[in-house]
């Protein structure tokens, strides 16, 4: 107890040491509390001009909402998250758009640009005269619809004119797109045989023309029916029968041993009973034949 009652105990010249230093320090906030300028009674700004600033910040606010950002030519194979953003589009649209380009692929027209994205038409109509392709994509266009002009003219200008099919020569067989030297030769040698084309449907019997080979020839050529002289199915020979496209040797015995079985036939349909006939043939086969 004595030792701590010897830590306050002090001498006169102390104590009013310690008293002069109290009262340096109260005299101090006494002189700072009263010449502070945030505690002064007077006001940088009255309360009507802070109103009046408040408005013009809020008016400037708005003015900022109201104004659409001024947009520059862009190509739109490179619109950020944030371009994207201030041209309006949703995220969905940008990244629609990024998983495109994403495959190595650009779009080239506002078009292709709104099938990509799915934006609404208002909204392409209103960013699309900013759009810049590059220039080879424009040239391009521009080449390729002079040339579908051009191309048209020419064409609508030249008139075919057409030949009769049963008089074609090898030469002129192939100047139709897909007829070479070989099927040209073939169909001349399986007209003779036919001693002429009586129908168009002949020409597909013909080994190795193509559909789209035997359209080409109808658009340069055209049918003129060879005359016909029909042999009478009831009293022909067997080498006449021969003679009728359709009908080989086997077939022409049969009709014979049916002729006579029958003791003739009827009418010519008759023969699409006969076993292996070429039912299909029947009506380019009864150009040929006659019942009397």
């Amino acid at each position: 107890m004595k030792n701590i009652k010897s830590h306050f105990t002090f001498l006169k010249a102390e104590r009013s040491g310690i008293l002069c230093i109290i009262v340096l320090i109260f005299l101090v906030q006494g002189i700072y509390f009263y010449t502070n300028p945030t505690t002064t009674s007077e006001r940088l700004f009255s309360a009507t001009e802070v109103v009046q600033y408040q408005q013009q910040i809020d008016s400037l606010k708005l003015l900022a909402l109201n104004t659409k950002p001024k947009h520059y030519p862009f190509n739109p194979n490179f619109i950020s998250d944030y371009k994207g953003f201030t041209l309006g589009m949703s995220t969905a649209e940008i990244d629609r758009l990024h998983a495109f380009r994403a495959t190595n692929k650009y779009v080239n027209s506002a078009a292709e640009f709104q099938t990509v994205t799915k934006v609404s038409d208002s909204l392409l109509n209103d960013i699309k005269p900013y759009f810049k392709f590059p220039e080879w994509v424009t040239q391009k266009k521009k080449k390729k619809v002079k040339y579908t002009s051009s191309y048209k003219t020419i064409k609508e200008s030249i008139v075919v004119k057409k030949i009769d099919i049963n008089k074609a020569t090898i030469e002129e067989l192939r100047k139709v797109y897909g007829i070479g030297e070989k099927l040209s030769a073939r169909i001349v040698k399986y007209r003779t045989k036919l001693n002429g084309f009586v129908t168009e449907a002949q020409l597909n019997d013909v080994y190795g023309l193509k559909p789209e080979v035997i359209e080409n020839v109808w658009k340069r050529f055209y049918l003129e029916k060879p005359i016909i002289t029909p042999i009478n199915l009831n009293t022909c020979t067997l080498a006449e029968l021969l003679k009728v496209p359709y009908i080989n040797y086997e077939l022409a015995d049969e009709i014979i041993n049916q002729r006579i079985l029958r003791e003739g036939f009827k009418k010519i349909e008759e023969l699409a009973k006969i076993q292996n006939f070429p039912s299909d043939k029947l009506e380019i086969i009864k150009l040929y034949l006659q019942i009397q």
